[in-house]
């Protein structure tokens, strides 16, 4: 880890302790030395700054992403592919479909790579119970994160309580279970306003990170995005950029901004071209 980005890990520790003390200077570490503590490292603070360094390795990039087969056609043997994949390479996770939960979840046994799956995938238009069932039948079929996408049309309408409470009801569904909790937000389908506005509903109702786009609207992740949604989340969420990830380029520019987390289908050509190595593998959408 170079010095800066040390000293930024070190910054924003220390940001999440102070804003656990109390009147009285006293650290409430009952909630702070587990929980918290865990949220920065799941948001990838430490791994960031090994990426951005020159020894980065191909596994080093690989922790960061989210291995993407979303895809409506996929079969068994893709999300065998996938997974085989996941477990070489050590992505942070395989992000699928719920219907692929438990197959995923028992070809990844014994590797240390989680499964992640979505919810109210990909419109957001469904009600904040459905979403929240759908999040606990996919823990019990072992999932281990969680991809929600907001109520998209209620934030356009000005009803940001209505989008708050939504991101709650899934938020409680995986914190219940001790799961992570991505917030999609959809970032092609807003303005910079709303944008915020996503992000601030997102951070209240408990999530542990905020994402960009389900690669299913008109467009995906943006620089501009990322740097944007990390100004208003501060330190205390983690963001993830997906959609539009093509390469090693497009990722370090993503983490540059201010992302933790990488979404993305050509996870396996990432890793490659971090270890110089020309990729083979498929460059479809997410």
């Amino acid at each position: 880890m170079t010095n800066g980005n040390y000293d930024r890990l070190v910054e924003q520790i220390t940001d999440l302790v102070l804003s656990r003390l109390d009147g009285n200077g006293d650290v409430e570490c009952a909630t702070f030395c587990s929980a918290d503590v865990q949220r920065i490292v799941d948001a990838g603070a430490e791994r960031i700054g090994v990426v951005l360094g020159e020894t980065a390795t191909a596994h080093d990039w690989a922790s960061l992403i989210d291995h993407t087969l979303l895809k409506p056609d996929a079969s068994e043997s893709d999300i065998r592919k996938l997974c085989d994949e996941a477990a070489k390479f050590g992505f942070a996770s395989v992000c699928v479909n719920p219907a692929w939960v438990k197959k995923a979840s028992e070809l990844l046994r014994g590797t240390g790579v989680p499964v992640c799956t979505v919810i109210g995938f990909p419109l957001g238009a469904t009600l904040p119970d459905v979403k929240a069932f759908e999040a606990r039948r996919s823990i019990f079929n072992g999932a281990r994160e969680v991809d929600m996408v907001i109520n998209i049309g209620a934030l356009k309408s000005g009803d940001d309580c209505a989008v708050e409470d939504d991101i709650r009801a899934v938020a409680q569904a995986a914190h219940e279970n001790g799961v992570l909790l991505k917030v999609i937000i959809e970032t092609a389908l807003l303005t910079d306003a709303e944008k915020v506005r996503a992000c601030l509903a997102s951070k209240n109702a408990g999530a542990d990170f905020v994402k960009t786009s389900t690669g299913f609207a008109k467009g995906g992740a943006t620089v501009d995005d990322v740097a944007l949604m990390r100004r208003t989340v501060g330190s205390a969420l983690g963001v993830k950029a997906s959609g539009g990830v093509k390469g090693i380029d497009d990722a370090r520019a993503m983490f540059e901004a201010g992302a933790t987390r990488i979404g993305a289908s050509v996870g396996v050509k990432i890793a490659q071209e971090a270890s110089g190595i020309k990729s083979t593998s498929s460059t479809s959408a997410y």
